[in-house]
């Protein structure tokens, strides 16, 4: 599909139904909900899942209609990630790196190479994530580079946390040019010569979002592949929080949709208990009522943050540099709060429906425990204590966020 060059249509432009949008999905995240349980016992990544999600254009609900795509405001993306992650939890952090590399072409200015990704987004291609190194990287490093070899550009490096590249056409790779020093986004082919990925994820939770490890050796880069970090889409960090949210919260669904399910079913009653149903028991309904409360309040949190969101990419097109900065920093700052309370809801929801069964919950076979170890992982991503600190200092001082971050190895003295 070769199409002329256009110009984006208005940030404004008039969002699809949202029922209607997801109409098109949940029959698919039905058939996802009912695997997600044997693949998390048997640690079966998500091949035919992720294949289900690209043949129905899910990766392209947000580039513009106008291009083939379905037009989803942020939200509603965010909202779509929630339900996924209801069906497993692991979907949607998988398909982390590709939404925050959509979300940055569509924030480029209107381009031949823009429309290019369009193209293959709405073709089905999805884009992976490679950008964290470990070891004896110190802090504000870049170890992987990008050079010229022979009249080419040519990638070399290994990156940690390849978040879903395994299911990917393409990866997004943080690196450096040897040239210039400066960072650089390089997007190169899975099947490229030179490209080695492993599934050597080993965290509690989150399983099977395939976060391994990527080698590069000698990659080719396309010129039009190399994009400047520094014209990275300014709401980024707070981007890549919401799909975490939507992760936790929908993990908190899928726990009081299974709890709830197996409280129904429950026969045994204890001696001391208040009906002659655990069905029936008030305190047990509780216990669910609170949790099913708490998680309602992290769902309303995450879609308030994706507001915020929204306004930020709005903003980009405003022509009004610094309303455009200002909602950028409401968009960081919504994000690091919703973090902080949903977090802490869904942690405690999750834990806490266990108080609605007996010992016969913890069963490996029934896999309950998941819901709280995949919130806990996903929670465990960008800490608390300093997204909690930002916003602190942001009330009391004013001072603004940090619109990115690195992480790395520090000097030990003493």
């Amino acid at each position: 599909m070769n199409l002329p060059i256009r110009h984006l249509p208005p940030a404004r432009a008039e969002s699809p139904d949202y029922e209607q949008l997801a109409a098109r999905f949940r029959p698919i995240f039905t058939r996802i909900a009912e695997g997600a349980l044997e693949r998390e016992r048997n640690r079966n990544l998500p091949y035919a899942p992720i294949a289900w999600l690209k043949e129905a254009g899910f990766g392209a609900v947000r580039v513009p209609v106008a291009f083939g795509g379905a037009g989803a405001s942020l939200p509603q993306l965010v909202q779509l990630l929630i339900e996924l992650a209801a069906a497993d939890s692991n979907l949607p952090q998988a398909l982390r790196g590709h939404f925050a590399f959509v979300e940055d072409r569509l924030n480029a200015h209107a381009s031949a190479s823009q429309q290019i990704w369009f193209e293959r987004f709405v073709a089905s291609d999805l884009v992976g994530n490679a950008w964290t190194e470990i070891g004896t990287v110190k802090l504000g490093e870049v170890i992987t580079r990008v050079s010229r070899k022979n009249g080419e550009w040519r990638l070399n490096g290994t990156k940690y946390y390849s978040t879903g590249s395994l299911f990917a056409d393409w990866i997004d790779v943080y690196a450096q040019r040897d040239d210039t020093g400066g960072d650089v986004i390089a997007a190169i082919r899975t099947d490229q010569p030179g490209v080695r990925q492993s599934d050597d994820w080993d965290g509690f939770g989150q399983r099977t979002t395939a976060s391994g490890t990527s080698v590069f050796e000698d990659v080719v880069v396309e010129p039009d592949n190399l994009i400047d970090f520094a014209t990275r889409f300014k709401y980024q960090t707070a981007f890549y929080q919401l799909v975490l949210l939507a992760v936790i919260t929908g993990s908190g669904q899928a726990a009081v949709r299974e709890f709830a399910g197996e409280v129904r079913g429950r026969t045994r009653i204890y001696s001391h208990g208040n009906a002659s149903a655990a069905s029936a028991d008030p305190q047990v309904q509780q216990v669910v009522g609170k949790a099913s409360a708490f998680v309602y309040a992290a769902e309303a949190a995450t879609l308030a943050a994706a507001v915020a969101a929204q306004a930020a990419f709005e903003a980009r097109y405003a022509g009004d540099a610094a309303a455009e900065h200002d909602a950028n920093v409401a968009a960081e700052l919504e994000s690091a709060q919703a973090q902080s309370a949903v977090a802490e809801l869904v942690l405690r929801a999750t834990s806490d429906l266990f108080n609605a069964l007996g010992a016969s919950a913890t069963s490996t076979r029934k896999g309950l425990d998941r819901h709280w170890r995949n919130a806990r992982t996903a929670a465990s991503h960008n800490p608390l204590i300093y997204k909690e600190r930002i916003v602190g200092a942001w009330e009391i001082e004013g001072s603004e966020p940090p619109f990115v971050w690195q992480i790395g190895g520090g000097s030990k003295q003493g």
